[in-house]
């Protein structure tokens, strides 16, 4: 004789009446591999300490006389604040409706009354099973996201210059709100440093921030990690998934390298978010959605107002905040602070003694472009602090002494007389000979610190 699997493991039913409790065991004993009944709330509660049941069936009343379901609520209440995720069925009396529905708004899953169908019964509480199993799925696919989202950047956002401060005001006003955030830079700046400070600001700080990297994503698997599937969608499905939107709900989704995001493929994009809604592969309904989208490219404004590469209202509805962080070479006065900040770091990373940066090897990584930006630099102070000896870093300790270029503007011609130009030229070279010290360099311009900053402003400087 052939036994057949259950397809749920544990159901407890709570009621005063021995028939009742009988009669649910005798019936759902082919769909559950155990069946517990209890006559006492306090003893199925007691219970839930150690195992975790695919359904309850709770009575709406256990006191003689009662008719309006309170001690059943107070019971709902306790287990629902135990186990949000827990899936409750209401027991009521013939007639209880109303009763029903005010524990179906207190967060009951559904409802049987007494006396029941017996078909209605294992249909209530096979759909109520597999309720909890989705759910149970979903948490899963969440803690997977959760962890792959949760991995902190290795840099704060550190810098004192009007160009981060500009970039700190924006991310301060928009971070409270809902606003889509697109950040723009080049490789390198921190977009992703940024994306996870506007979800710290935000009221969604406690859910999750799921990070996808749309350049990474295979086009043919777009559709299924991006919106889910469900179990035989395709040949490898063999159960069902969530997607990235549908796990980043309630939450913040930071969707890197977006303008790598194939034309073809941006209308499925767009389309969910102003649906606010997914259809994972092979799903005959919809699954809505709540999250807040902050988006990050390399490509400037130029090429994202290309129609050819990007669409226009996919766009606008990514911008609603723009913030566009600044090249390091735009912000060299920060150049000391976070190499100061990276050579702590390693140093204390791999055990290193201290060692004391002299201000001429300073001034020339200040001087450096850093084509690869605050990560380039956090690299070279990583190889410095590994490489160094004695007591003082070299100039041969960071790369950049191996041949690599710097650039600088060439100074004006003698005979050219053009203020703006000789302005600038003498701010820069007087940065430059203080490695960005804006006290020393204003000094010698004889200038305020507050007059130095607009005019490095005015100069993009």
């Amino acid at each position: 004789m052939t036994v057949l699997p259950k397809l749920y493991g544990l159901c407890i039913v709570v009621d005063d009446d021995d028939d009742i409790l009988l009669a649910a065991r005798l019936l759902l004993r082919d769909l559950f591999a155990e069946v517990v009944t209890l006559s006492s709330p306090q003893a199925a509660f007691d219970l839930m300490a150690t195992r975790s049941p695919d359904v309850i069936l709770l009575d709406a009343n256990f006191a003689r006389g009662a008719t309006d379901g309170a001690e059943g609520f107070a019971w709902l209440g306790r287990i629902l604040a135990h186990d949000p995720d827990a899936v409750v069925v209401l027991i009521t009396a013939r007639g209880g409706v109303q009763v029903a529905v005010a524990a179906m708004k207190q967060g009951a899953t559904d409802f049987v009354s007494k006396p029941w169908s017996n078909d209605r019964l294992l249909t209530t509480v096979r759909t109520a099973a597999a309720l909890r199993s989705s759910r149970r799925a979903t948490s899963v696919e969440r803690g997977k996201m959760a962890t792959i989202a949760s991995v902190p950047g290795e840099t704060p956002l550190l810098g004192m210059s009007p160009a981060m401060a500009r970039v700190v005001s924006l991310i301060e006003k928009a971070g409270p709100t809902d606003a889509n955030v697109l950040i723009l830079g080049e490789n390198g700046t921190g977009k992703e440093l940024v994306a996870r400070e506007l979800h710290r600001l935000s009221r969604r700080a406690a859910g999750v921030m799921v990070s996808v990297d749309l350049g990474a994503i295979s086009e043919s698997l777009f559709d299924a990690e991006m919106f889910g599937h469900v179990k035989g969608a395709f040949t490898d499905a063999r159960g069902d998934r969530i997607g990235r939107l549908q796990a980043a709900d309630g939450g913040t989704l930071f969707l890197d390298e977006v303008g790598n995001l194939p034309l073809h493929l941006q209308p499925k994009l767009l389309s969910a978010l102003e649906q606010r809604q997914v259809m994972p592969v092979g799903a005959n309904r919809p699954v809505p959605i709540d999250v807040r989208v902050v988006s990050a490219t390399n490509l400037g404004p130029a090429q994202l107002g290309d129609p050819a590469r990007f669409r226009q209202d996919l766009l606008f509805r990514l911008n609603t905040v723009e913030i566009e962080l600044p090249p390091l070479r735009g912000r060299r006065e920060d150049i000391p602070l976070l190499l100061q900040y990276f050579l702590d770091v390693y140093r204390r990373k791999y055990g290193k003694p201290e060692r004391s940066l002299p201000a001429d090897v300073q001034a020339e990584l200040v001087a450096y472009d850093w084509p690869g930006n605050v990560r380039a630099l956090r690299h070279a102070a990583e190889r410095a602090v590994i490489l160094a000896e004695g007591d003082r870093f070299t100039a041969s300790d960071f790369p950049l002494a191996r041949g690599l270029p710097t650039t600088s503007l060439p100074a004006p011609a003698p005979s050219d007389l053009n203020l703006d130009r000789a302005e600038r030229h003498l701010v820069e070279q007087a940065l430059k000979k203080h490695a960005f010290n804006i006290s020393n360099a204003a000094a010698e311009l004889g200038l305020t610190r507050g007059t130095l900053y607009r005019r490095m402003e005015k100069h993009g400087l």
